[in-house]
């Protein structure tokens, strides 16, 4: 399978200097705050959005200082929102090391969370381009919006596949969307390509998310982290949705039973056979299956959304992107 570093290979000199202002951006001479964002720096994943920010603008008329600046600036926009989720959340773990709220406190990890978005406002006004900071402020209401939509629906733990992939699409599509655009934008993008970099974003984002859902479902040995972790939350994913439409109503029944309890925390129950009995279930009516078949229209859609541009290095990159969404492993 392609790997991030093959993907990022058409902008890889520009990814350097993207590197580089990053680490610049997290450091500071406050003794608490340095420390924080040193910690931070320590667990960066894969950066999938700013190598976006960068392959966007590639596909234009090539990567811009602006484009190394936009992707800085949605990087540190990422990081502020798990930060804030991790609060939300009572996460203890954040990409393999401890969370900021569960190192520190929750005081530490939202105040750091707002210097990040202060700084975001401040990279994104000198760039000087409307349009830009147009992106980022629809961006940061609609992620609020999934945030509130998805709390909101929270008291009712089984939501329709029309609920779900709306708050899917607020929380983690739309962020995809925004880094196609605004490396479109940064490259000054013509109308045309601007759209279609969104589209594909917006698919992109999409076939990501259902992605980790179909991953909670896999042994935890083979992806290197806990699974079941959205049910324990107590959130319902589209193969566990789609499975409960599926099966006679008993069944269905006791399984939500045991879902509640498990993200009630339960004392009584036997955890891993809980787990097991979940999976079965979803595999028994074909759950996972049905989340793939919806990956494929949204990949559909990516196609159909990049078919207005020639053939290119970063064209086969966003390409191999897609199929990394859909086929990676954790």
């Amino acid at each position: 399978m392609v790997t991030i570093e093959d993907i990022r290979r058409p902008v890889e000199k520009e990814f350097g200097l993207f590197e580089q202002s990053m680490r610049r951006e997290l450091q500071h001479s406050n003794p608490l705050l340095g420390e924080v964002l040193q910690h931070i720096h320590s667990r960066r994943g894969k950066q999938l959005r700013p190598l976006m920010v960068l392959l966007s603008a590639k596909m234009c008329h090539g990567v811009t200082d602006k484009s190394i600046d936009t992707a800085v600036a949605l990087e540190m926009l990422h990081t502020a929102s798990l930060l804030h989720d991790d609060v939300v959340d009572n996460s203890p773990v954040r990409r393999g090391i401890a969370a900021v709220q569960a190192q520190w406190n929750n005081k530490t990890a939202i105040l750091t969370g707002d210097y990040l978005f202060s700084r975001v406002m401040e990279i994104i006004a000198g760039l000087r381009t409307n349009a830009i900071t147009t992106v980022f402020a629809r961006m940061s209401q609609t992620l609020a919006e999934g945030e509130l939509l998805q709390l909101h629906e929270s008291d009712r733990m089984w939501i329709s596949e029309e609920q779900y992939m709306r708050i899917i699409e607020k929380k983690t599509a739309c962020l995809f969307a925004a880094c196609m655009e605004s490396g479109a934008q940064s490259s000054c993008g013509t109308m045309r390509q601007t759209s279609a970099l969104r589209d594909f974003g917006m698919a992109l984002g999409m076939c990501f998310q259902m992605k980790d859902d179909v991953l909670d479902y896999s042994d935890s040995e083979e992806i290197g982290k806990p699974t079941m972790h959205d049910i324990v939350d107590g959130k319902a994913t589209l193969p566990l949705l789609i499975s409960l439409q599926r099966a006679p109503h008993p069944e269905a029944e006791e399984i939500r039973g045991l879902c509640t309890r498990l993200s009630q925390k339960d004392s009584t129950l036997d955890i891993v056979a809980t787990e097991q009995e979940i999976k079965s279930f979803v595999l028994r009516y074909d759950g996972i299956r049905y989340a793939y078949k919806q990956m494929q229209q949204q990949k559909d859609n990516a196609l159909q959304a990049l078919s207005i541009f020639h053939d290119s290095s970063a064209k086969e990159s966003l390409l191999n992107l897609l199929d990394y969404a859909i086929y990676r492993v954790q």
